[in-house]
């Protein structure tokens, strides 16, 4: 009796466990549907050599040498640039992921973006965005 009474409470230790991992990495994101002439601005991040190779949201695989980024509201496929607020380079990238994922960032750039920006070692950056063109 008291092997079926641990290996319950394991079994739904377990399943309350994966219920919450779920729960907090699992983010919702809404499409904006008329982007143009769109503007925003705010905190970007950049990511590289970590999802190298893996698949983004819109099925692409991540080319961190490619001008790409991640936003949570504009279509796959939407071309933005991106200008810094604190050195004025710009950047024109196209959306294919999503994210990000942390609070209070509006962007993720990919680490060819942003280098073009001079972000690399600073990794946050505060920007503008603005929609060029939509898919």
């Amino acid at each position: 009796m008291p092997f079926r009474l641990l290996t319950y409470r394991l079994g739904l230790a377990l399943l309350i466990m994966s219920t919450a991992l779920s729960a907090a990495c699992s983010q919702k994101f809404t499409v904006r549907e008329r982007p143009e002439g769109w503007s925003q601005r705010g905190i970007a991040s950049w990511y590289g050599e970590a999802f190298q190779g893996r698949r983004t949201a819109s099925g692409e695989i991540f080319d961190m040498y490619k001008l790409t980024a991640a936003h949570p509201s504009l279509p796959f496929g939407t071309v933005v640039r991106v200008t810094s607020r604190v050195n004025g380079r710009t950047t024109i990238v196209r959306i294919n992921d999503r994210g990000p994922s942390t609070r209070g960032r509006i962007i993720d750039l990919s680490y060819a973006a942003a280098k073009q920006l001079d972000m690399i070692r600073a990794g946050l950056m505060e920007v503008e965005v603005e929609v060029v063109r939509t898919p």
